[in-house]
């Protein structure tokens, strides 16, 4: 049965027909695969049925090491979304309720490789030096989440120092324990700074900037 309904299906047709460059969607699962992890990999297939711009690779995070380890990812399931390079965007769990949108945001800025961000928050950017590691934790029914997840991402296109990870904190209650989610979005940087809700673009820069 599909998950994507026929008007759902319609709508992002009509998005990926704007789509300008091959976006790759890679997924990471396992053959005794998670509780979400069957439903992550058919709504990939669904999507990556509805425009020949999107590729999917499905890897086992178990046999798969070798790309495991060339994408760092560290639980399942995990989508990476990758345009002409890895842009460092990642999802952690399965991208729906309201994070369908977030991840339909990802494709469109990968692929147009154009972050949206304001000049002056891009000049901000500009001045990082080290790494930097934002974790934004979310729940499927949380209406403002997607605002702290497409923030995130377009902070890791603009920058290559820059890693942002959607993470679906009941999905990963001992993350969820780890950094004290009691509400969300939270947002953890470096595993130093954090924060609670959606905040416009250039105080989220100031946190990552401060991390």
């Amino acid at each position: 049965m599909p998950l994507l309904s026929e008007k759902v299906r319609s709508r992002v047709k009509s998005i990926f027909n704007e789509l300008v460059s091959p976006v790759k969607l890679v997924l990471f699962t396992q053959e005794f695969e998670c509780e979400t992890c069957a439903d992550t990999r058919q709504l990939l297939e669904e999507l990556s049925s509805l425009s020949e711009k999107i590729k999917l690779e499905v890897y086992d995070f178990v046999s798969d090491k070798d790309k495991v380890e060339k994408y760092k990812v560290d639980k399942i399931p995990a989508i990476v979304v990758e345009g002409k390079k890895d842009y460092g965007i990642r999802f952690y769990g399965i991208p729906g309720g309201y994070e369908f949108n977030s991840l339909l945001h990802a494709i469109q800025i990968v692929s147009s490789e154009n972050s949206g961000l304001s000049q002056e928050a891009k000049n901000m950017l500009k001045s990082l030096t080290k790494p930097v590691h934002i974790q934004v934790f979310v729940t499927l029914t949380c209406p403002y989440c997607p605002m702290a997840v497409e923030t995130a991402h377009k902070i890791a296109l603009e920058s290559d120092l820059v890693r942002a990870e959607m993470i679906e904190a009941t999905e990963f209650p001992h993350l969820a324990n780890k950094y004290q989610v009691f509400a969300v979005p939270k947002v953890v940087i470096n595993d130093k700074i954090s924060f609670e809700g959606a905040l416009p673009e250039l105080s989220f820069v100031r946190h990552v900037l401060k991390a």
